[in-house]
């Protein structure tokens, strides 16, 4: 799996212009599946987005997670974080998890997420043409692979 992961202080997505989720403060996950993706990739994403410190304390070090502050996620399914440009200008993404298997993952992915926290996790609509609107706090954005573990 990979994430981008975003410290925001407001974020939304829209789909046809009706609000599917959104969030206060908190992190914006765009997440991508990938062909290789297990329940261990999940958890391993699961227990990052909860966990990252990247949220100031009192003394203006990251040193809080959105746990901590309360926070809320919005996540967004993104397939184009699997997109291989190596080759061409063109993505390939054949190392994206095939639409059907995918969606019964990302299903899987957040009711896991939503079970591992009391926190407000929103989303959008997998497989849709959103429309995302954040405003990065800092800006602060992580990228994360499951299966690099950085």
């Amino acid at each position: 799996m990979r994430i981008v992961v975003q410290r925001v202080s407001r974020a939304a997505v829209r789909v046809d212009g009706q609000t599917l989720g959104e969030i206060g403060r908190g992190l914006l996950v765009l997440l991508g599946i990938g062909k290789t993706d297990t329940d261990a990739d999940s958890d391993y994403i699961i227990g990052k987005i909860l966990s990252l410190r990247i949220f100031h304390d009192d003394e203006g070090r990251m040193n809080r997670s959105v746990t901590d502050i309360g926070g809320g996620i919005l996540i967004v399914s993104q397939f184009t974080l699997h997109g291989d440009v190596r080759k061409g200008t063109r993505p390939s993404f054949s190392d994206a998890m095939p639409p059907a298997d995918a969606e019964k993952f990302y299903n899987r992915f957040m009711e896991k997420l939503r079970a591992a926290t009391t926190l407000q996790v929103a989303e959008g609509r997998f497989a849709a043409m959103m429309q995302v609107e954040l405003v990065n706090d800092g800006p602060v954005t992580i990228l994360l692979d499951s299966q690099r573990k950085f």
